[in-house]
């Protein structure tokens, strides 16, 4: 059979997904036939990673009118046999067979101050509709998590039997570590991914606050490219005249591969997960995990993570303050991490995915 993976989010965040879902098929062992439909910037990844597999370059932008139309023209006219859609952005008006990836609902549920409060609100209800659409008209429905499953089950009313769990996994950084010149020589907490709202920064930000009262040579690390919503937080730091706030920018592998080995730990606040990469990419790499509890965040991490409420400030900083001040709770975590992450694996992820295929053709 002819199957078509949608890659156009391939680099991105979100786009791990696909590229760790392509890297690993291509090592298995089927009789179907791979399309893989990317942008002309990702095109000589994929030859690196899937040099067998047949390519489709489009330009087409996501969450659009010409997504509707022109990318639809484009996949009828491939005529896969099935066609798996890694996000839920995709042509509503396709009837051929499909699989979608579904993440989480969490951008229906958040605003994104970095946009314009109506435009938003529009696109928002917009994708609310695509969202119920997509999860009806899909053969299946893949998530990565139980918690995401059972969301999206409430949300678009669809039977349980059509949505699949395929949990996904992080890799070790085989590189070696760089240092981030700024955090040398220094004790840190740390935070790695967006600014959005939903991943509740201000919170930490004041815990860590209140911990430095205490404890005045602990400084937290916040990491990921300076965006509108990241200056949005650093003048807000700025006005309230914090103390102690390292704003590395975009770190590469190496320099992330540093920060979870040197961290006292990896804190994350977020109100709202579908799977908590970053989390899981900490314990691979020896950082002990201090975690809010909300949404899929206590099934994936178990019990190598200590929770906090992610709404009491008072809490996250309490909770914090018990792994810095202690070493052995800090060997626990790590031991326990590492066991947590080999639970999972791309490579098995993968090997669900093409089951699912099957299922559905």
């Amino acid at each position: 059979m002819n199957i078509l993976l949608d890659a156009r989010e391939s680099g991105t965040t979100t786009g791990r997904y696909i590229d760790k879902l392509i890297e690993h098929l291509s090592n298995i062992k089927t009789d179907h036939r791979f399309i893989i439909l990317c942008k002309p910037n990702r095109l000589e990844f994929f030859n690196k990673i899937a040099p067998e597999y047949s390519k489709v370059v489009t330009d087409v932008k996501d969450f659009s009118f010409q997504e509707q139309i022109e990318l639809n023209k484009i996949i009828r006219a491939i005529e896969p046999d099935l066609v798996h859609f890694g996000i839920v952005q995709q042509p509503i008006r396709y009837k051929g067979k499909s699989v979608t990836t579904m993440h989480d609902l969490t951008t229906l549920r958040f605003n994104n101050p970095d946009k314009n409060y109506l435009v938003f609100k529009f696109k928002q209800l917009i994708y609310r509709y695509v969202n119920i659409i997509v999860a009806r008209k899909s053969k299946y429905i893949i998530t990565p998590s139980e918690f995401v499953k059972k969301d999206i089950h409430k949300f678009a009313k669809i039977n349980n039997s059509k949505i699949i769990v395929t949990y996904e996994a992080a890799d070790l950084v085989k590189e070696k570590p760089l240092a981030a010149k700024d955090l040398v020589g220094k004790k840190f907490i740390m935070y790695v991914g967006r600014p959005t709202p939903h991943k509740n920064l201000k919170r930490l930000i004041q815990a860590h606050q209140e911990i430095i009262k205490i404890n005045p040579d602990l400084y937290l690390s916040l990491s990921g490219k300076i965006d509108a919503n990241y200056q949005d937080i650093k003048n807000w730091i700025e006005k309230k005249k914090f103390k102690n706030i390292v704003f590395t920018g975009f770190v590469n592998e190496q320099e992330l591969k540093w920060l979870y080995q040197n961290t006292e730990a990896y804190v994350f606040p977020s109100l709202s997960e579908g799977f908590g990469l970053p989390g899981i990419e900490a314990m691979v790499h020896g950082a002990p995990v201090i975690s809010s509890n909300a949404t899929c965040l206590p099934e994936i991490y178990g019990d190598a993570a200590t929770y906090f409420n992610p709404k009491d400030v008072s809490e996250i900083a309490t909770r914090i303050s018990e792994v810095i001040a202690s070493p052995k709770l800090r060997e626990q975590l790590i031991k326990k991490g590492y066991s947590q992450a080999k639970k999972y694996s791309w490579k098995k992820m993968a090997e669900e995915t093409l089951k699912v295929y099957d299922r559905a053709l």
